[in-house]
């Protein structure tokens, strides 16, 4: 698959400026400004557990990019782009665990983590992302979202598709799991 980033998913067709629609120049600038949140998405991705936190990001992009017309408020497409990173994390996890049960021969269960992950990641560093990896994907959203991103309760809810009830849950649920891994270590 070939990557691109969101400036080139921004991209498009060439349009002249003399004849250019003036949704399509809007588009093109609001997605252009979304540019200066492509890392913090590619964090979330990679914190949600994506194996390529680059591809989905990407996708998330493109897919604002696409259905930019049926947007209903160009204000909210931040939070357009974050619940799409979310719903392709969650939609590519799920696609390599059903790859992985049919698989004829079990993948080998040593992941290497890049040499730019290893390097930025201190020790409890490490062991808070891996009790966060071990955790339920919902119950990881959930926090990521609250504690990573600091999205009120009702934000998170939008972004999952859940109600805020079942986001309370999913976080006291989640930080008991990772408190509980911590003070395991220790």
């Amino acid at each position: 698959m070939r990557r691109i980033g969101p400036a080139a998913a921004a991209e498009g067709p060439p349009v002249k400026a003399s004849t250019a629609d003036p949704v399509e120049q809007e588009r093109e600038a609001a997605v252009a400004r979304l540019d200066l949140h492509y890392t913090s998405m590619l964090r979330l991705a990679a914190l949600l557990g994506a194996d390529d936190p680059e591809n989905i990001v990407a996708e998330a992009y493109y897919q604002i990019y696409r259905k930019w017309r049926k947007l209903r408020d160009a204000e909210s497409a931040e939070a357009y782009l974050r619940s799409t990173v979310c719903n392709l994390t969650r939609m590519r996890i799920r696609h390599l665990q059903v790859a992985r049960r049919h698989a004829a021969a079990p993948a080998a269960a040593n992941s290497v983590a890049s040499a730019e992950n290893s390097a930025l990641l201190k020790d409890d560093q490490r062991v808070l992302v891996d009790a966060l990896q071990a955790l339920p994907a919902r119950q990881r959203e959930a926090l990521v979202l609250r504690h990573w991103l600091g999205l009120k309760e009702s934000e998170i809810a939008a972004a999952m598709g859940i109600s805020a009830g079942s986001v309370k849950t999913h976080t006291a649920r989640g930080l008991a799991a990772l408190t509980q891994a911590m003070e395991a270590r220790r």
